[in-house]
This record gives structure tokens, sequence and C-alpha cells, in this order.
């Protein structure tokens, strides 16, 4: 019998290799029915972004910046040289857009990841309160991240439709084994996943300390559930006391001080080899500790705030090691979530990767255990001297700034969800950017620049474009709101459903402006006025960041806001009800995430009583 299993083991590693390679090749042929995403005409994203000023600038100014932008559209005018060389550009390359805005909105930006970047979703408790149930659940989610990933490999990964149309399916193999890597300027991104002797290892954290460990027998089969909980075990067994110095803190640091310091702790040969180790994992799991119990009308927020950061140095932040494309935090008192970076991953991605494993999770484990003794999980090891001690000095005192700056507020609002705008044949997602900009207004007396994201998934490399709000309808509703509010609103709703239409047909005009932009840039050019102007300043100061992140359960994501003086507010709508996290700065004594959550809850309402008035 031994003789056989030595004969069956090579034959199981390569057949995994060959269902690999054709699962890529399945995946390509998807590819292929996604059409290249189109540049749109420029007259038409010119006069599209004076409307979408409109309701921003006086009449005065307005009217300066028509002036700019017609003068850069004009024929024969630096806008028709620039857009010739967008549409050559998207005859040679896979998407004219997505390597740019990836390399601009991400790679090049110098902020901390942790709160600026990384987006978190915490998700319902599950039924545990100690460290047992946390390993339980945990071998589970790992078991299930996996079953994930091998129909990813092997291709049976279900083609993904919106409106009847294929989506771009390229996202979801490298969510796995990747990394993205500081430098002093800018960042990249680096791919371990490939076929061919890929990574078989995950990353486990607790109390500070890093653990490899091999999710893959020797023929290429993965781990059970059984074998990954005994291997939990002994991690724990290896993890009792908290790490002094939490090398993972680091990640959280500004780019630039962090990529100094990734130069300095890579010198050392043990240290190099633990990062290349985490990089190189498939996916980070982070057991953490619990946190003190409060009020259950805070304890939504707090769990968001612990996916997002850890809650401090004092606390879970490090746990997490900021770079990693997938982190997923499971608590000893049943709290548990994701938290990705977003240079590589997506919104709907991760949606379906979570709606997989919440599905594999409701599945009791039939699979019986080999009788095949396990390495031990590698603890990973690192050499800190006096430049790196004082590195992690300087991360904990930023990263607990950072934390005590940032405003969370969570809120279920459970007076009606999208079932009851379907009702009214409106839009579900308009209807709430309307409530939104109407709390907006209501707090701060004015509109300001607010973006929504629309994927483009349906064309080929795509990932996201802007939906601007408000817009002249949102603003006439809302000044109005008392007159013929109906009516009104119904015009509000349906201005941003074409909008929202305009975007997912990769008509939106804010890839399409930054095109132009990047594209004078790579020609050496002087950037043309109308970057120049004030308006393309203001118009670009999102105070409003605003996302839509539906799943098939009752989770919540969060994120932290694009300007300092602004908001981030996401929102995922259920049948009978929406759960929202609204974000903000402490700093900023302008804004309050709590005030805006309270209006936004009672904007809804208004809302609501405009078509199921009370009597």
């Amino acid at each position: 019998p031994l003789l056989w299993a030595d004969l069956w083991r090579p034959w199981c590693s390569s057949l995994r290799v060959i269902l690999c390679l054709v699962g890529q090749a399945v995946l390509r042929q998807a590819h292929s029915s996604v059409p290249p995403q189109p540049v749109p005409p420029l007259l038409q994203t010119l006069q599209r972004y004076l409307t979408a000023l409109e309701p921003l600038l006086p009449p005065d100014e307005l009217q300066h910046t028509r002036k700019i932008v017609q003068k850069f559209g004009c024929p024969g005018g630096l806008g028709e040289k620039l857009q010739r060389e967008l549409i050559k550009r998207a005859k040679h390359s896979h998407n004219w857009i997505s390597d740019w805005w990836v390399q601009w909105a991400y790679l090049e930006c110098r902020q901390p990841l942790a709160v600026h970047s990384n987006p978190a979703i915490s998700l319902p408790n599950r039924d545990f309160t100690d460290w047992r149930g946390q390993l339980v659940f945990a071998s589970k989610l790992i078991a299930g991240v996996l079953d994930f990933k091998a129909q990813v490999d092997s291709g049976k990964l279900a083609l993904e439709y919106m409106r009847g149309q294929p989506l771009c399916m390229e996202l979801f193999p490298q969510l796995f084994s990747s990394c993205r890597i500081p430098g002093p300027k800018h960042d990249h991104v680096v791919h371990y996943g490939r076929p061919r002797r890929g990574p078989a290892h995950i990353t486990v954290v607790r109390n500070y300390q890093f653990f490899q460990l091999d999710v893959y027998n020797s023929d290429g089969t993965p781990l059970t559930e059984s074998q990954i909980h005994a291997q939990l075990l002994r991690i724990r067994s290896q993890s009792w006391k908290t790490d002094k110095q939490p090398m993972g803190i680091l990640t959280s640091e500004h780019r630039h001080t962090w990529g100094q310091a990734y130069t300095r702790l890579l010198r050392d040969k043990i240290n190099k080899e633990s990062v290349r180790l985490i990089e190189k994992s498939i996916f980070t799991l982070c057991l953490d500790s619990p946190v003190m119990r409060i009020s259950d009308e805070k304890y939504s927020s707090r769990m968001a705030a612990q996916i997002l950061h850890g809650g401090g140095t004092f606390s879970n932040s490090g746990n997490r090691w900021f770079d990693k494309t997938l982190q997923f935090v499971v608590g000893e008192d049943g709290s548990w979530g994701l938290l990705y970076e977003h240079a590589t991953a997506e919104g709907p991605p991760i949606s379906t990767l979570l709606d997989h494993v919440l599905e594999y999770c409701k599945k009791p484990d039939r699979v019986r255990a080999p009788l095949i003794p396990l390495p031990m999980p590698k603890k990973l090891y690192f050499y800190i001297n006096s430049e790196i001690k004082w590195d992690l000095e300087m991360a904990k005192q930023n990263l607990d700034i950072l934390i005590n700056d940032l405003d969370i507020k969570c809120f279920n609002f459970q007076h009606f969800g999208k079932e009851f705008v379907k009702q009214l044949k409106l839009s579900p997602n308009s209807f709430i950017q309307v409530a939104i900009q109407l709390a907006y207004y209501r707090v701060h007396s004015e509109v300001c620049a607010a973006c929504d994201i629309a994927s483009l998934r349906m064309f080929r490399g795509g990932r996201t474009d802007y939906i601007r709000s408000p817009t002249n309808q949102m603003l006439s509703f809302i000044r109005a709101f008392d007159d013929d509010a109906v009516s009104l609103l119904r015009e509000a709703v349906d201005a941003y459903s074409i909008l929202t239409e305009q975007s997912l047909m990769g008509q939106g005009i804010d890839r399409h402006l930054l095109g132009l932009k990047l594209q004078a840039i790579e020609e050496g050019l002087s950037l043309p006025r109308i970057f120049m102007d004030t308006a393309y300043g203001l118009a670009t100061h999102w105070k409003l960041r605003t996302g839509q992140v539906p799943t098939n359960t009752d989770s919540v994501m969060c994120f932290g806001p694009l300007a300092p003086d602004g908001y981030a507010v996401c929102y995922n709508p259920q049948q009978d009800h929406v759960h929202f996290s609204v974000t903000a700065f402490n700093c900023c004594e302008e804004t309050n995430a709590e005030k805006l959550a309270l209006t936004l809850e009672r904007s809804l309402r208004d809302l609501q009583e405009l078509f199921q008035p009370t009597v």
C-alpha cells in the first residue's frame, strides 16, 4: 500500500498542474468573450463634465471654466490630439486605462493603507465565544477559501453576468498569493500564484506572531478541516505570549516611510525569508484576541473598526500585514471579516468569494483526514536591530494617532430595504444616493463633489469608474423638498440612474479625463489648463466617497474618507433593511460621522414618508 501511495502522489500533483493550466485556458476563453473598454467621445465627456459642475459652481466661475473646456475641445486643439493618442493606446493595450488607474490611484499614493485605502468587510457574528470555537470556524473558513481557489484554478468558477452581459473574471486568480510591495516613490504588486510550483501555504498570525502553514498534502490535495484544525492547535500552543515587537504594524506606515524601513528590514537574511513567505502566501488568517464588550448600539461599529485597523497597538493591529491582498480576521468573540488591498481586488469579486465561503461553512465536514503526520507549522522569525526598533516605535505612534482620528458609525436601517424602492419602480441604489445627498445638505447646507463606484467588468480588464453626484435634478429636489417633492425625487433618482448606466457602459467622465491628463504627462506636455482650473480641483475633491457593496448576507463594509474634510458612506441593501457605515476624521471640526448617520436615517424616513404618509 505504501508503494502505491508513493506512486499515486506525484501523479496527483501532476494532475493538479494540468487542471490549473486547463482552468487558465478556460479563463482566457471567458476573457475573450468580453469586449474591450471603449474610449468615450471627447466632446461627450467635456459636455457631461460641464453638466456635472453646474450644481457645484456659481454662474461666473462656471462661465470661466466653460471657456477653458471649449478651448481644450475645439477642432484641432490639444484635446483632440490627446484623444487620438488614447484611441491608439486602446487598440494596442489590454485596457487603455486600468493599468494607469491602478498606478495613479493606488501604487503612487503615499498615504497609509490602513484606513485610507484597504476596505474592510465585517460579517455577522458566529455562534462561539472562546478560542475553541474560533479555531473550529477558522478551519472551516480556510477550507472554504481553498475550495473557492480550486474552482478558480480549474476554470470551474461560474462566469458572472450583469444585465445579461458576461463580466471579466481576470481579478479572481490575482486574489491569491499576491501582495503589494512598498517603494520609496511608488509601490508595485507581485503575484506568485503560478500553476507550476505555486505557493502551497497560508500565513497565520496570532499574538503578533507569524506562522507558515502548509495547506496541501504532498499529493497536491488540500488539507481537510480536521487536519487544518490540528495545525491551528499547534500554532496556538506556540503562541501563548504576545510578541513584544508587532512587526505587522510596520505595514501601516506612510508608504515612503515603510518603503525605507522595508529596505532596512530585508538586509537581514532571516527577515528577508520571513517577509517573502508572508508575501508569497495564498492569503493571511488573523486570529484576533477578544476585545472589550461594549453596548449593542456601538458593537457593530467597534467590530468594523477591528477588521479595518485592528483596534490599535494595544489591541490586534499587530495581527495585520496591510500589504497582503487577502486577510481573513477571526476573533475569539465570534466576530469575523475580511480586509483586502485595493490595488489588486475590487468589491464584487470579494463578495463572490465571501458568498462561496458562507455557503461552504453551512456544509458538514464529511472528508476523513488521512493518517499522515503533518509537519509542524513554521514560525517566522525577525531580527530586530536598533533601526528596526525605532521604525516600529514610530509606526505604533502614527497608527494609534490615525486610529484615534477615525470616527466610525455603523447602523442598520430597518424601516425598509430595496424591495420597497423597487415597488416604487425606482432604482434602490439611486434612491439611497439621493438620501445621502439630502443628509449631507441638511448637515452642511451645501452640496459637494461626491463619487459612487461603478464596476467596468463588462469590459476586458475593466476596473471602476465614478458616478458623480449631485446632479441638477438632485439639487432641485433637495432645495424644494417640501414642495413638489415626489415628482422631483423621481427626476433626481432617474437622473442618477442614467449616470450609473453611462458609467457601467464605459461612458463615464472621470477615467476619460484622467486618461487625457496622464496622456499629456506621458508625452511630456505642459498640463492642459482644464486640469489646472480651480473647478477641476473642486470637482475632484471628493468630500463624499460612497459605495454600494451588495452581498447575500448582513455584512457591512467600511473604509476611510478620501478627503480630510470628507466622509465615506458604504451601504449593503437587503430586501427589508439596509446596512450602513459612515466614517469621518475627528481632526476636522466640520465633519461628524454620527451626526451624518443620524441625519441619513432621518432623511430615509422622510423619503419613505413621501410615498407612505403616516395618518
